[in-house]
């Protein structure tokens, strides 16, 4: 640990580097590790649960009296009533950990009266540590990370996630991506929604935006995107104090991110009533369109029926001809 970083920091990368050894040993042989399942397609892994404790033991251990919200504990552990709070995720990209997908990592924020002021996050596949402290820059192996320079949408990376929980609008969401896709030089979903933002705070993607993430998704990913000069927010560009906990998240590099709010507010669940009912009159005339023009189409095929008979028509001239 360096001496040059926040005491807090230092005891949070301790955790982050305990638990990342828990994940790599674990990696080596995925297939006997033992995986429940929440809810459909949402999975949790005993690797999942002994990363987060060896976590919370590292940071009690230094810091009794502070509060815990973890993935798979909640509030069980810590203060309750501790104005500082670690906001953890002991293994985001649970799903690509249990394919072998090495596209995972350990988060750990430290919030102090709901603002975020220490964030790691670990990538332990690749020995990548991101790290940030308020007002002190973000770093990746304790080298100074900056937002992408690019300043069009067109020329740019971003990443998303695909919604994949029960009571999720696919529809809306494909619309969403849609409207991005033909936009950007790429699009692409990595799986692991900390890494993605770390991966915006370091430049090598130029923005993100993802739904139904919780706090410990986006807390420690949100100040390295903001120490690193990037800017992040809900889907509408505004960051209240509330932003943790309202479930939709886009950031990016802030001339990237201006031209991505325009495209993608009135997907937001915060948008005004007008934004939200043209997109569903959007939708409704798209629906119409796609059933006139599938009720038009049957009209000019023929049947089943009319084809075999057209079919054996041809066929007697055919005859006939070889007959003459």
């Amino acid at each position: 640990m360096s001496t040059n970083l926040h005491p807090m920091l230092n005891v949070a990368i301790k955790a982050a580097r305990a638990a990342g050894a828990i994940i790599n040993r674990a990696a080596l042989d995925v297939e006997a590790v033992r995986v429940s399942q929440k809810q459909l397609n949402d999975f949790v892994t005993e690797v999942d649960v002994a990363s987060e404790k060896a976590i919370i033991e590292t940071l009690l251990t230094a810091y009794p009296q502070h509060g815990i919200l973890a993935e798979e504990s909640g509030k069980e552990y810590g203060s309750p009533t501790s104005e500082f709070v670690w906001i953890i995720d002991p293994l985001d990209g649970t799903t690509n950990f249990i394919h072998g997908f090495p596209v995972y990592c350990v988060s750990i924020a430290l919030a102090v009266r709901g603002k975020v002021e220490q964030a790691v996050i670990y990538d332990p596949s690749r020995n990548d540590l991101f790290t940030a402290t308020k007002g002190r820059g973000a770093f990746l192996n304790e080298r100074r990370i900056r937002v992408s320079k690019r300043t069009r949408l067109s020329e740019c990376l971003i990443s998303t996630g695909f919604p994949f929980r029960p009571g999720d609008n696919f529809k809306n969401y494909l619309a969403l991506m849609g409207d991005v896709m033909q936009r950007c030089a790429g699009l692409r979903r990595p799986g692991s929604a900390a890494l993605d933002l770390a991966y915006v705070a370091a430049g090598f993607t130029d923005g993100f935006f993802e739904t139904g993430l919780s706090s410990w998704d986006v807390a420690a990913g949100s100040l390295l995107v903001t120490e690193a000069g990037g800017l992040i927010g809900n889907f509408t560009g505004e960051a209240d104090a509330d932003f943790l906990d309202q479930r939709e998240c886009l950031a990016g590099a802030p001339r990237i991110y201006g031209q991505l709010v325009p495209i993608i507010s009135k997907y937001s669940a915060f948008a005004p009533a007008g934004e939200k009912a043209a997109l569903r009159q959007a939708d409704s005339n798209n629906a119409d369109s796609s059933a006139e023009a599938a009720a038009a189409e049957s009209q000019a095929e023929p049947s089943t029926g009319e084809g075999e008979q057209a079919a054996q028509t041809l066929q007697l001239k055919v005859n006939q001809d070889k007959q003459d």
